[in-house]
This record gives C-alpha cells, sequence and structure tokens, in this order.
C-alpha cells in the first residue's frame, strides 16, 4: 500500500461540507494539508513526497481543503466563516479517531497547522512547510495578494507571479469564485502564541522562498523547532524530492 494511495474518500465537516481525502501507507499517522489553489494530489503525491514518508513506516493521510481539489466548492459565504479549513482539519481528525498523530502543511497548508494547535490539537510533531513568520502573524498581506490575482483574472502580466499563479490554477482547475470565499477564513497567529508550542516542529522551505517572509524567523519563534532548507522557491519546492525527504527524515527521527 505504501506504493500507491487509496481512492478517494469523504466525510462531512462540522457544517456539512463533503471533504475529500485520500491516505498511502501503513504505521503511525500523519495528515499533511496541501496549500492554496493547489489539492493532495499535486502537493504531496504527484512528486513522491507522501511515498517517500509513507516509506519510513507513516500512514499518511492528505486531506482536500474546501473549495480545493475533489472536496466541495460552495459559493455562498456562510461556507466561509474564519478558522473554516481549522475546523475542518479538526473534524477530520475526530472522523478518523486520531488520538496519537502528527501534523503538517505547506503554505496554506501550514498556517491551518498553525491554527489547528492554537485550538487544541494535540500532535506529536509538526510540520510547517513552504511558510514564514510574516505569512502566521499578518495573513493580510497575501489575502490582498491572491484576491488581486483572482479578480483579475487574465489581465496579468506574463511572467509576474500573479501571473505564475493563475497559470497554476488552471493546471488544477481551481473555482475562482470559491477560492475567493476561502481567503475570508485566514486569521492571524500572534507570535505569543507560536512562543507557546511545544510540540518539535520542523520548519522546512525553499531557498528561493520568501513569499511568506523569512522561516528561518518562524524557526527562531518556536521553542523546539529546527529549519531546513531544501532547493526552489515557493511553487518549485514541491517538485523536489529534498522536500519529501526532510519531512520524511524529521518525522522518523
Amino acid at each position: 500500500m505504501a506504493s500507491s494511495p487509496t481512492e478517494t474518500r469523504f466525510f462531512h465537516s462540522f457544517d456539512g461540507v463533503r471533504i475529500a481525502y485520500r491516505e498511502m501507507g501503513e504505521g503511525r499517522p500523519v495528515v499533511l494539508i496541501h496549500g492554496y489553489f493547489s489539492d493532495a494530489n499535486t502537493n504531496w503525491i504527484r512528486y513522491g513526497h507522501a511515498a517517500a514518508i509513507a516509506a519510513e513506516g507513516f500512514r499518511v493521510i492528505m486531506p482536500d481543503l474546501r473549495a480545493h481539489g475533489e472536496s466541495d466548492k460552495p459559493h455562498g459565504p456562510a461556507a466561509y466563516p474564519p478558522d473554516a479549513l481549522t475546523r475542518d482539519g479538526h473534524a477530520l481528525v475526530e472522523h478518523l479517531g486520531l488520538t496519537d498523530y502528527d501534523l503538517g502543511g505547506y503554505s496554506l497548508g501550514a498556517r491551518t497547522v498553525a491554527r489547528m494547535l492554537t485550538t487544541e490539537a494535540s500532535p506529536r510533531r509538526v510540520v510547517f512547510s513552504g511558510m514564514g513568520l510574516e505569512g502566521l502573524l499578518h495573513t493580510g498581506r497575501r489575502v490582498d495578494h491572491f484576491r488581486k490575482i483572482l479578480t483579475n483574472l487574465g489581465s496579468h502580466e506574463r511572467g509576474s507571479p500573479e501571473w505564475m499563479a493563475e497559470a497554476f490554477l488552471k493546471t488544477t482547475g481551481g473555482d475562482p469564485q470559491a477560492l475567493l470565499g476561502v481567503l475570508d477564513t485566514f486569521v492571524d497567529t500572534p507570535e505569543n502564541v507560536l512562543s507557546q508550542l511545544v510540540q518539535p516542529a520542523l520548519i522546512v522551505c525553499g531557498a528561493e522562498d520568501f513569499d511568506n517572509g523569512s522561516a528561518a524567523a518562524l524557526a527562531d519563534a518556536i521553542p523546539n523547532a529546527r529549519y531546513a532548507e531544501v532547493p526552489g522557491g515557493h511553487m518549485s519546492a514541491v517538485v523536489k524530492p529534498e522536500l519529501g525527504r526532510a519531512i520524511a527524515d524529521f518525522l522518523a527521527g
């Protein structure tokens, strides 16, 4: 089972929205949450990260966030209250009956991990990938960036970060209206909250990735954290095998 993911499974979250998830491997559970515009397959499965982690004896559980992948993509604002993604994460843990597990995420997934930790999630170890300190403390900058992208589709300068993000959105078949709703769920995590986290944490980020601020500064802000640098920028680090290897080594250590 470690070499291929399960078929997509579903459960209904706190408000009835249907959330998709896939699994790979057997052993200690680890929940991995993907980034904005992405999905579990693109972030974790396609480039071998889930397989590398599963090979170390882990049951890798990978949800599609609401408005992403095979999960429901509602358009009404009622589906996107603050911390909705956080509540979906808790709902998945409850649905699977997980009591002793690890937790990680990339970009928006890492932001969701931070929010889960501040709302009483209790994993053994945690992974923040593609995330810097600024991206947790002040989410408004990224909200503004992505709102600009989604409300001006087709008009971004070729080669610009906005154009590249739109190109990625097209490859994943994202729903712009639903994804705009996701921006309303973002909640800041204060630095004094990060300073109280007790779990061993891995902060892993591309050497050229500063989209969410400094990952090294995030490692400094969390008491029991260490920083690992992998090749690439915010989008390209996901395709590098070093990302999955760093996470696998940390979780298995």
